[in-house]
């Protein structure tokens, strides 16, 4: 394993050549969250492939620029662009390669039609989102606080749309690389994870991640179990006997079956939570998510990421209703009570 040096002037770990013909490249993130996700190329006799491709900043495609050229590529030579899901600090930059190189861009279906659902209109955009805040019981103060840490939708650019759909267990065309594309929904509805047998290796996207969790975002459509799919397609991830799990943040898994057995243990702790908070009288999704452990406590969490902190925890109360546990009750807003209590 090679590991190269970045620019002096970004903090980030080091490029670093994990196989022979693949790497991994750190690109920056603008939030103080997260610091970074990791490209992973992959080189052949027809130029470059990477899965994933970074946020859409200046800082960004620079570090990608400058991480391809460690390993002898430039951004023009990419062929190929996986993107594990739809999100912006994976799908981001996937135009601006393809505008350089003219590579094709690949998604999973249900994640381009994620994508187009955002070439919509920025007020019924808005208004969509804030529909999730009322149906949770969300106070209108906290709604309009929320929505005024919201970026000005004018500033945010319609996506671009991939060029190839790419289905649960197919084989991208790389080149000399028997990937297989594994279908593994929850963080979005059409992640990708990618599996390479001849080293043994699952790159898991946002699906499996060293030391925190997946958002896994509530849907409105009753039919959808966006929790329990996850959960599912951890069990599907497991069927691989991977030697190392190549994530896109953090840093590298070495035991694939630990780090599932603890996301589980993660989600049954939630599961567990919501029902003391319902039995404790909480009875909103906003008044069971206060009741819920997070990363920080509930007053100090602001923002977009109240927003999604809410929306995890509305997925959890749906997959609790779809395993029986729970029943929502019609009203405004709906309130949760448990089956037989």
């Amino acid at each position: 394993m090679t590991s190269l040096t970045q620019p002096p002037s970004v903090d980030l770990p080091p490029v670093e050549r994990l196989r022979p013909g693949l790497w991994s490249i750190p690109v920056p993130l603008p939030s103080l969250g997260l610091r970074h996700v990791f490209v992973y190329l992959f080189e052949t006799d027809s130029g470059g492939y990477i899965v994933d491709a970074g946020w859409d900043t200046e800082e960004a495609y620079d570090a990608l620029s400058a991480g391809l050229a460690l390993a002898g590529y430039r951004v023009g030579d990419i062929r190929g662009v996986l993107a594990t899901h739809m999100h912006h600090d994976h799908y981001g930059l996937a135009d601006r390669v393809r505008t350089e190189s003219g590579a094709w861009v690949a998604l999973h279906p249900a994640d381009e039609a994620a994508l187009r659902f955002f070439t919509g209109e920025p007020a019924d955009l808005l208004a969509g989102m804030n529909r999730l805040l009322t149906r949770g019981g969300v106070p209108a103060a906290d709604i309009a606080a929320m929505t005024a840490a919201l970026p000005p939708r004018s500033a945010i650019a319609k996506p671009a749309l991939p060029d190839v759909l790419i289905e649960d267990g197919e084989r991208p065309d790389v080149p000399g690389w028997d990937l297989r594309a594994i279908w593994t929904p929850g963080h979005s509805p059409g992640h990708l994870c990618f599996w390479e047998p001849a080293n043994r290796l699952l790159l898991a996207g946002d699906h499996v991640l060293p030391r925190i969790t997946p958002n896994i975002p509530f849907a409105a459509a009753e039919s959808a179990d966006p929790l329990g799919d996850f959960l599912r397609s951890l069990d599907k991830v497991e069927q691989y006997p991977a030697d190392e799990v190549l994530p896109a943040h953090e840093y590298r898994i070495p035991d694939l079956s630990r780090r599932l057995a603890e996301l589980r243990g993660h989600h049954e702790q939630r599961f567990r939570e919501i029902v003391t908070a319902i039995r404790g009288g909480a009875v909103t999704a906003w008044e069971i998510c206060q009741r819920m452990t997070w990363s920080r406590p509930w007053h100090e969490v602001e923002g977009f990421m109240k927003r999604a902190a809410l929306a995890e925890g509305m997925a959890h109360l749906r997959a609790l209703q779809k395993r029986g546990v729970l029943r929502e009750l019609d009203g405004e807003p709906p309130t949760w009570q448990l089956v037989g209590e």
